[in-house]
């Protein structure tokens, strides 16, 4: 089976191509904007023509697409997040209309969640920013697409190589910083807010489970860790993990906390649908997504 992976060198791609690769008789294929991807892509600006072109030439079963922003203007989120999986799907209708598509969402797109409630994936969609609404177009374009394609709604991916743009690996570079310094102090924002966490390596067997399962499937599946887990809970974890003898802050004024999530006080995802679909749970604990986080270092 050719696998063709889209973001390959990225945090989420990475963890993704190395679990595909122990799939057996499996030859996986790497795609992205580093020099080092077999295939250099860049969704955010390639022509529909060329990357019909490179699709062909790679000839995959299956395509998966880690590739996305994160952070930036609203242009290049749109750019990368929008444009980039139309481009894909227009060009896998020319040269592999065959192949699943399995495309990372996010959980962003559903917007704020009401307390308590877990959101299924027929629940309303209200992004509250940029990062939310151009996944969601970018979903659209896929469940649009007439193709053999599946989109994974992911919530917030913990684990070895989280990036500094998330708060989790934010707050392991400033544990790193610190030390053993019992007079350091974490300032950070409010943290009271509950994400839905899934480990990094439960996401990348999601996926797994989405290639290589008898079609056909749902649209759209909701992947988390199927709990709502206040953010202060993943920074005491992660000062426990790392041994911090400082003191953390929390401050509402706080502008290095993340803006895109700035009002969304509750998120949890119901992944009933996910395990009926795939025969996938969580088989990590957020414990052990943070131990992962912490003990690994930088990225895979």
């Amino acid at each position: 089976m050719r696998i063709l992976v889209l973001g390959s060198t990225g945090y989420l791609g990475g963890h993704v191509a190395e679990h595909l690769r122990a799939l057996p008789g499996a030859r996986v294929l790497g795609a992205g904007r580093s020099a080092g991807a077999e295939h250099r892509v860049d969704l955010a600006t390639v022509r529909p023509e060329r990357l019909a072109k490179t699709l062909a030439s790679a000839a995959p079963d299956a395509v998966v697409n880690c590739a996305g922003a994160t952070g930036g203007d609203p242009v290049t989120l749109a750019e990368a997040n929008a444009r980039g999986p139309a481009v894909l799907c227009a060009a896998l209708r020319d040269a592999a209309p065959a192949a699943r598509l399995v495309h990372l969402g996010s959980a962003a797109e559903y917007g704020p969640g009401v307390q308590d409630t877990y959101v299924t994936e027929t629940a309303p969609t209200s992004p509250v920013g940029p990062y939310g609404a151009t996944k969601l177009a970018g979903t659209a374009a896929v469940t649009a697409s007439g193709l053999d394609a599946v989109v994974l709604r992911v919530g917030n991916p913990v684990g070895h190589g989280a990036p500094a743009a998330g708060l989790p690996g934010r707050v392991a570079a400033l544990l790193r910083d610190a030390g053993a310094d019992p007079g350091a102090v974490l300032r950070l924002g409010d943290l009271s807010a509950h994400r839905d966490f899934v480990d990094v390596r439960d996401l990348a067997d999601a996926v797994r489970r989405t290639v290589t399962a008898p079609g056909p499937l749902p649209p759209v599946l909701n992947i988390g860790g199927g709990a709502a887990v206040p953010v202060r809970e993943v920074v005491h974890g992660l000062a426990r993990h790392a041994g911090f003898r400082g003191r953390i802050e929390e401050s509402a004024d706080d502008r290095a906390g993340s803006v895109r999530s700035a009002r969304v006080s509750w998120q949890c995802s119901d992944i009933t649908a996910a395990r009926e679909a795939l025969g996938w749970r969580p088989a990590h604990t957020l414990d052990d997504a943070l131990a992962a986080l912490w003990e690994g270092g930088g990225t895979p």
